[in-house]
């Protein structure tokens, strides 16, 4: 196999390869960006017009998604994958997945949209140049941009594999594009309605991708993901990449739809989230239930018809996000 076709272990020994470009047997360009960066380019005969960025590794510890974008290069190495369409391939956070941790300093995926400039250390620097990354590859006019941020989450989850959906003023989100996911095993999606400071929000705010977090079960250590089923994730990226998708119909049947009805921030150290430790996300939440309160003076009761919880953590940093409330959404407003 292409030397370069090894991303993965280029990114786990901080290796920079001698060779810095290399083409498949079926005329397909790699070309090592810096650590954890590959792109991938097809012939000028072939290039359907589609500009993918896949990333994952954002968090050290969610191995899946890293294993399945190896999984996806060693098939473009080998030639068993002939992709049309231009990728880059990102491993978010390389220091953090060398050492199976979360990350090394503080949670890069709260340091785009310009945060890292509020912020220094390893997460910081590698955010900017992730940011870096990608404006370099979407700055080409005239294609379509596609952007998929894979993740597994902390802790459990009633809805195993979820997309969210980022938000920016005076954008729609799609059907198609929501179609796609259906198609690709997700079961719900999170439609969000606020600026955020995510990876994924970054390049649809900034640069005009249409671009989603996956989340795609539980995370664990590499080799031992035999439970996070991703075949029909993975079947899905294989047709985009060689521009073979099938007409599905734009269904969305199946799919649920939430969209973000409040965000639970922690204010100080005297936060409280009233929770068990083990609650899966989605789980549901009464009316009338006392969530959280801090010290700061705030708390928060649930007041929405059909609140679940996702993501709840008090253990962030204070100022951040603890935890967000969702509620059922009608899809009426896509586009």
């Amino acid at each position: 196999m292409l030397a370069l076709g090894k991303l993965l272990e280029l990114t786990l020994t901080g290796h920079e390869p001698a060779e810095k470009t290399q083409v498949t047997p079926r005329g397909v360009r790699l070309r090592w960006l810096g650590q954890g960066a590959l792109e991938v380019s097809p012939s000028a005969a072939d290039d359907c017009g589609l500009d993918l960025l896949l990333s994952a590794g954002i968090h050290g510890n969610e191995t899946a998604p890293i294993e399945l974008l190896e999984r996806l290069l060693h098939g473009v190495a080998r030639g068993d994958i002939v992709p049309r369409a231009r990728v880059l391939l990102l491993f978010g956070n390389p220091a953090a997945i060398v050492n199976g941790e979360r990350f090394v300093e503080q949670d890069i995926n709260r340091l785009f949209n310009g945060r890292h400039e509020q912020s220094s250390g390893p997460e910081a620097l590698r955010a900017a140049e992730l940011e870096q990354f990608a404006r370099v590859f979407f700055s080409k006019p005239g294609r379509s941009r596609l952007h998929y941020d894979l993740h597994t989450a902390i802790r459990g989850s009633r809805i195993e594999q979820f997309a969210l959906y980022p938000f920016k003023q005076g954008r729609t989100h799609s059907r198609r594009e929501l179609a796609r996911l259906a198609a690709a095993g997700m079961e719900a999606v999170l439609l969000q309605c606020k600026p955020s400071i995510t990876f994924s929000a970054f390049t649809y705010e900034q640069l005009d991708a249409e671009s989603f977090t996956l989340e795609l079960g539980k995370a664990r250590p590499f080799g031992q993901n035999d439970a996070v089923n991703l075949d029909k994730l993975e079947a899905r990226l294989v047709h985009i990449l060689q521009a073979t998708e099938p007409d599905d119909g734009g269904s969305l049947e199946g799919l649920q739809l939430f969209r973000v009805a409040r965000e639970v921030i922690k204010h100080s150290d005297g936060f409280r989230l009233h929770l068990p430790a083990d609650i899966k996300n989605f789980s549901p939440l009464d009316k009338g239930y006392l969530l959280a309160d801090d010290l700061a003076g705030v708390r928060w009761v649930i007041e929405e018809e059909g609140a679940r919880i996702i993501f709840p953590n008090p253990k962030v940093r204070n100022g951040l996000r603890a935890g967000i409330i969702v509620v059922p959404d009608d899809g009426e407003n896509l586009a």
